[in-house]
């Protein structure tokens, strides 16, 4: 007997014992159930045809219609439906028909079989696919919204924070006025000493904020002016030099090619990214460590480099430690000192020198053989600056377009 003659010979018993069978296995889905006959007048055509390809819309179909429960139970409903059908082809047939039409019958079907098993997991992993990515998609919309939502708070909280502590700093500096006026005792002098030094960090932190909500939104505003590198840092090795010497360091500056050129920059936000690499070094090495400081010109790049003696920093944290509020990850080490050996902090000092390097076009990154308190390897974080040689604004171009090409033929 013809395979698609057994077929139809044994298509209701089979039906019946198919839809029996998913409701005790639990694989009921009802509208399997009621499908049941759209995939037999298929199956028909593909035996007649001998095309497995008739039955690709209903596998299609099948595999589009998963539930979101099932797929994040991660449920394979389909392989096993796949798999109750055969059984119950094969068990009816082997009642109703002859061996002869079984063997012929399975024959022609069992390619077909294998090419709904193909389909079913194509178009699964697909669904899946789909499935995953609008959640992915879902997961970062939301994460793009509290990070938002926090540069907000951090915006707010810093403006706010500002007005009562100018209030603050100017009634303390008016108090230390009287008390000099009226009292000899140093003691006094020494409190009001410890009120100031507070009321400088507080600033400065509240500083901070604003500037990493500014770098956040792309609001930071850069005013370009004539900028030495060498200049820079003479000035940093001398604010710095209190720092240093509480913990017994040594700064060497390197002069190198490019070092004394003038470039187009925010000398104040240049100043300030190098200062936070600079303090960052002096917190990470050890007392009686050392600080190079040297460089070289690329093509249209100054690279400044700054190299420690200090504990390092291991290869999972390297593009970490650029993310703001890092610092934060273990309280235990917090300190009101900047300088402090490993003295934890907001974490927005290596942040804020990204972002003032990246908005003048340059970039930031750090190499180093790990972290290692007793071998001490060090890390060298690597400025990149362009040598822009004309301010971007044309007002400005007009202020220092005189100074610039004065220098320009000076070299």
């Amino acid at each position: 007997m013809e395979p698609v003659e057994s077929l139809k010979i044994i298509y209701d018993p089979w039906k019946t014992r198919v839809v029996q069978e998913m409701r005790k296995e639990s694989l009921g889905r009802e509208f399997l159930a009621s499908e049941l006959d759209r995939y037999y007048e298929l199956l028909v055509k593909a035996l007649e045809d001998d095309d497995p390809g008739w039955l690709k819309p209903i596998l299609i179909d099948w595999a589009a219609s998963r539930t979101e429960t099932d797929m994040t139970a991660d449920e394979i409903t389909l392989a096993p439906v796949l798999n109750l059908i055969a059984e119950c082809l094969f068990e009816v047939a082997n009642e109703v028909l002859s061996p002869d039409s079984v063997n012929r019958l399975m024959a022609a079907y069992l390619p077909i079989l294998y090419f709904s098993y193909e389909q079913v997991a194509r178009h699964e992993t697909l669904v899946r696919i789909g499935y995953y990515s609008a959640r992915l998609e879902k997961v970062t919309s939301e994460l793009s919204r509290l990070d938002r939502s926090k540069s907000h708070f951090i915006a707010v909280a810093a403006h706010e924070l500002k007005t009562p502590l100018t209030l603050i700093e100017g009634y303390s500096s008016m108090l230390g006025e009287e008390v000099r006026k009226v009292s000899t005792s140093g003691s006094a002098e020494l409190l009001l000493d410890g009120i100031e030094k507070g009321l400088a960090r507080l600033s400065e932190m509240i500083n901070d904020m604003i500037d990493v909500s500014m770098i956040d939104n792309d609001m930071l505003s850069l005013r370009f002016q004539p900028t030495w590198i060498s200049q820079i840092l003479s000035n940093l090795e001398n604010d710095l030099q209190l720092s240093l010497n509480e913990r017994y360091q040594t700064l060497e500056i390197v002069p190198f090619e490019g070092f004394k050129e003038m470039i187009i920059a925010d000398t104040e936000r240049i100043q300030q990214a190098i200062r936070n690499v600079l303090t960052n070094a002096i917190k990470y090495t050890p007392n009686g460590g050392k600080i190079i400081v040297d460089g070289r010109l690329l093509s249209g790049f100054l690279e400044i480099r700054i190299k420690d003696t200090g504990i390092g920093i291991s290869p999972e944290n390297q593009m970490v430690i650029f993310e703001k509020f890092i610092g934060l990850s273990d309280a235990k080490l917090h300190s009101s000192s900047k300088i402090n050996f490993k003295g934890g902090g907001p974490g927005l000092g290596l942040p804020i020198a990204r972002g003032i390097l990246e908005a003048h076009g340059g970039s930031i990154w750090v190499e180093s053989d790990g972290y290692d308190e007793q071998r001490l390897p060090g890390a060298t974080f690597h400025l990149l600056l362009p040598m822009r040689k004309e301010p971007p604004d044309e007002q400005m171009s007009k202020l220092f377009g005189d100074l610039t090409r004065k220098t320009q033929r000076q070299r």
